[in-house]
């Protein structure tokens, strides 16, 4: 048996994709040679495969995938099943178009591409559901199988008369009237008073976007869809195999590496067994620096990993380059390395690739992958991979850690949905997701580990929330958040807090009391720049540069800490911190460079003690990343530049690649890493 708890090893493999080369028998033949000497133990299979799974309708076809799965037994390679509900056949589309999407033009989709179909119809969920019970029950007892992949990289939304009839039942489920309805969505504006529950349309150019209740209902709906279609594709999976575990990959905007907006992955993360998620950054490009990118990996994988507060995998990754950024560059040597154990470092337990093989056609012929056009075990990308598997096996032992930090950043994607939507302020420089990036660099910098988490997290384990830009506050969250402080906690918020309730309805009577008695201000006006246009907040001998955002407030309670320099609020309050029952609350009140993130918070560290124990002097382009295990600790230091550097550690370690003590004086060539296993600090 070669049945593998997913937390006892490092996943290593990826997207393999034999159904396109069983016409090549020398070529699936070559790679059962390189799978093993890249050190491969686990494959994804299946997931766009269901022309080859099921040729005609009824006519179905498994010899060849039989055979992959004998082989991988063969060799000691685990399994991912996909099931393979991205992209429909041809067949099925010309037989029942139904099963095609409808965009927000209300136009039927053709057949092509991948996801285009629909949630609701009926005869796409009964063809995904005999098709997964016959895959369950060929392959659920195998000894390969490790793991389920459902469909890949959910996402888009359907407008067809079946998913308006759906929305209109979630509509009557949450609100149980039109009163309520027309209430939550301010509908006597513009006269928009339903009457009639089939007179609502999901948003469209060609009728209602501007309704803003009704926009982000929209949106909580299509997540609601989605997981319930997720749901409908593991049910008879999870009946037949309860015993293996089900994930599907969650994605990131990974040009700028950026939380996924098209689902809150939030309520998604809840139905998977295992959160994933693809990551594929933008390495060696023209406006930052590799350690600016190296922040959003870690930001991204931090996300992911609090979702569950559980070691995550990363499903998909690139060896070498991708095919669909606007510039396609290839990974230096030393990146691969380095970039692969910085996901482990964060928490992930694996490294899986997209993928094995290129293909010889279509969109993906030039994306990145182990095996080139070349068949070679000579390329250098191969080389890079053989070196992480080797590598990973190496480090075994840390599969069993996990991470703990004492501060955390929220993140919320109805909060995101709601912003982006609003119509004010300054069209591009909203920038909610990139402002929780630059409050998260502080930490990335100083080797602080941070848990990227949600408003349903429990905030109690924290001995610091940062909550920037909460512009949609529910009840729920300002208790939560209350409760927090009132118990000790520590809480920072910033500019356009607290300005709509969870229906996108502004709070009557001003900034909501519960805030201003948790900040001790009273927020009244905010005040937009053009991108040309700055004012300056003075701390005192210290003066920082604001942009964008300026919150014009009162003091209650708080204490001022920064004062504006210009304008019509010169020398009103910019920063203010506040006691709140055994805890202090701080509002940062303008959008600043990182020079004052830094000085700010490295005054909010000092005073609770929040440091890295481990490093004596650091370096900010050198992240150390530490995963806890019961008596050990284990330090990744990465550095993240193309110049050589130095740090400073408290006592000596065994550095696990080279299995050599070293001292505590460690130096670091570009792109090194050095994992240190050492114990655990009381």
């Amino acid at each position: 048996m070669i049945k593998h708890e997913l937390a006892n090893l490092f996943l290593h493999g990826g997207d393999y994709n034999p159904e396109q080369w069983l016409d090549y028998p020398e070529v699936l033949a070559k790679d059962i040679e390189l799978m093993k000497e890249a050190q491969i133990n686990t494959v994804t299979i299946g997931m766009f495969s269901w022309s080859m799974l099921e040729p005609e309708e009824g006519n179905f076809n498994f010899k060849w995938l039989d055979k992959i799965f004998d082989e991988m037994y063969s060799i000691n390679v685990s399994v991912i099943l996909g099931s393979p509900s991205a992209a429909r056949p041809a067949w099925m589309a010309q037989k029942y178009p139904e099963v095609l999407r409808t965009n927000n033009y209300r136009q039927k989709m053709l057949y092509g591409g991948r996801h285009n179909h629909c949630f609701s119809s009926k005869i796409y969920r009964q063809k995904i559901g005999i098709m997964n019970s016959m895959l369950a029950e060929r392959y659920g007892n195998h000894p390969a199988l490790l793991m389920w992949h459902i469909s890949n990289e959910y996402g888009g939304e359907c407008h067809c008369e079946q998913c308006q009839e759906k929305f209109r039942i979630w509509l009557k489920k949450k609100y149980t009237n039109l009163t309520n309805l027309n209430n939550a969505w301010w509908g006597a504006f513009w006269s928009h008073i339903y009457t009639d529950w089939d007179q609502i349309e999901s948003p469209s150019p060609l009728g209602e976007s501007l309704v803003h209740g009704l926009n982000l209902d929209w949106k909580r709906f299509v997540t609601d869809q989605t997981i319930d279609f997720y749901k409908h594709e593991i049910e008879s999976i999870r009946q037949i195999t309860p015993q293996i575990p089900i994930t599907t990959n969650f994605m990131a905007d990974n040009l700028d590496l950026l939380p996924y907006q098209e689902l809150n992955y939030e309520k998604f993360s809840k139905y998977v067994d295992v959160v994933s998620w693809d990551c594929y950054p933008a390495w060696h490009n023209d406006k930052e620096s590799t350690a600016d990118v190296a922040s959003k990996v870690g930001f991204m994988d931090d996300l992911y990993r609090s979702l569950k507060q559980k070691p995550f995998l990363l499903m998909e990754s690139t060896p070498s380059n991708v095919n669909w950024h606007p510039v396609n560059k290839s990974k230096r040597p030393g990146m691969h390395f380095l970039s692969s154990l910085q996901h482990i470092a964060h928490g992930s337990n694996s490294n899986l690739y997209f993928q094995w093989r290129k293909s010889r056609g279509a969109s993906e012929k030039f994306h990145g992958a182990v095996v080139g056009n070349d068949n070679s075990d000579k390329s250098r990308v191969f080389c890079d991979v053989r070196e992480v598997g080797h590598a990973l096996e190496k480090i075994s032992a840390v599969s069993l850690s996990t991470k703990r930090s004492d501060v955390a950043i929220i993140f919320d994607w109805e909060n995101n949905w709601a912003l982006n939507d609003s119509q004010g302020f300054s069209d591009k420089t909203k920038c909610y997701s990139k402002t929780i990036q630059e409050h998260y660099r502080y930490f990335w910098n100083k080797d602080i580990q941070v848990d990227v988490i949600t408003p349903s997290a429990d905030f109690s384990i924290y001995k610091l929330i940062i909550a920037p830009m909460l512009y949609l506050l529910s009840s729920k969250t300002i208790d939560k958040l209350t409760n927090y402080v009132e118990f000790g906690g520590n809480l920072v918020s910033t500019y356009l807090t607290g300005l709509v309730d969870e229906s996108d309805l502004t709070f009557q009577d001003g900034w909501p009391k519960e805030l201003k008695a948790l900040f001790g201000i009273d927020v009244l006006e905010y005040d937009t720049y053009y991108p040309s246009q700055n004012n300056t907040i003075e701390i005192g001998d210290n003066i920082f540069e604001t942009k964008d955002y300026n919150t014009v407030m009162n003091i209650l309670t708080a204490k001022t800490i920064g004062v504006y320099k210009n304008d019509f609020y010169k020398a009103k309050p910019a920063i203010t911190e506040n006691s709140f029952g055994k805890g202090q609350t701080y509002f940062i009140g303008s959008r600043t460079d990182y020079d004052f993130l830094n000085f700010f918070y490295e005054q909010i560290c000092g005073k609770l003690g929040l440091f890295n124990q481990f490093i004596i002097s650091g370096d900010d382009d050198v992240s150390v990343q530490t995963r806890q295990g019961r008596n050990q600790n284990f330090h990744f230091i990465m550095n993240f530049s193309e110049k050589d550097k130095n740090i400073s550690v408290l006592t000596n370690s065994i550095n696990l690649l080279t299995e050599k003590e070293v001292g505590t004086e460690i130096h670091l060539s570009p792109y090194e890493v050095v994992i240190l296993q050492c114990q655990s600090l009381k």
